[in-house]
């Protein structure tokens, strides 16, 4: 009996592995997960974050950017420049756009004031490879409409593995919106110049007061 028992807790407990597992593998629940880790750390550390706005980029480190694909989404950013990069500058700049994404995405946090937000509900997504999720931030004027931000997600066909590369705010594409902004810088100028444009942006401080003076997407 207490074989049988045992047998039976650990085939409950491999199944319910296996469940979470599988939940990691879905788009939706990935998006879930990522808000709900990220406004629990800004949460828990606002005292901090207010005496020392910089330490968002510590939150985006850890509990945004193990979600991003980075050097695709920088391979996309670049568009067509970016198969005429040397593989020693492809490595330069794939560094450097992760520090610039840590530095812009906290930059974009440093907006949060207590909103609240909405996952849309799960899809099928059987046989897709490309998954748009939408997450709406709810302000507590009612007056005012939720702001739309649709996370792109890409399968690895070899892996089975999502992965965040896009976030269309409002309609437009972070993707897109970079291509057209660093192509006339690489064409202009090269990649080195463009690796060296985006170090110093990785650089700045974060300011919430920054955010007061243009319009830029808020959680």
């Amino acid at each position: 009996m207490l074989k049988k028992c045992i047998c039976i807790c650990s085939l409950f407990l491999a199944s319910f592995v296996m469940a979470a597992e599988a939940d990691l593998q879905n788009p939706y629940q990935k998006t879930q997960n990522a808000a709900d880790k990220i406004f629990v750390a800004i949460n828990e550390q606002s005292a901090q974050i207010k005496s020392n706005p910089d330490i968002l980029k510590n939150v985006v480190r850890s509990d945004l950017l193990p979600y991003v694909h980075v050097k695709y989404a920088a391979a996309l950013s670049l568009g067509d420049n970016y198969k005429d990069v040397s593989k020693e500058d492809r490595e330069a700049y794939f560094n450097v756009f992760e520090k610039y994404l840590v530095q812009a995405f906290a930059q974009a946090l440093s907006m949060y004031n207590g909103q609240t937000y909405q996952v849309e509900t799960e899809k099928d997504i059987s046989g897709k490879n490309i998954v748009s999720v939408r997450v709406l931030l709810l302000n507590p004027d009612k007056t005012q409409q939720p702001i739309r931000l649709d996370f792109q997600w890409r399968k690895n066909t070899a892996t089975g593995e999502w992965q965040a590369y896009d976030m269309v705010a409002e309609g437009v594409s972070m993707i897109t919106t970079k291509q057209s902004e660093w192509s006339t810088v690489v064409r202009q100028q090269g990649i080195k110049a463009l690796i060296a444009q985006l170090q110093s942006q990785a650089n700045q401080k974060i300011d919430p007061n920054a955010n007061q003076s243009k319009s830029t997407i808020s959680k």
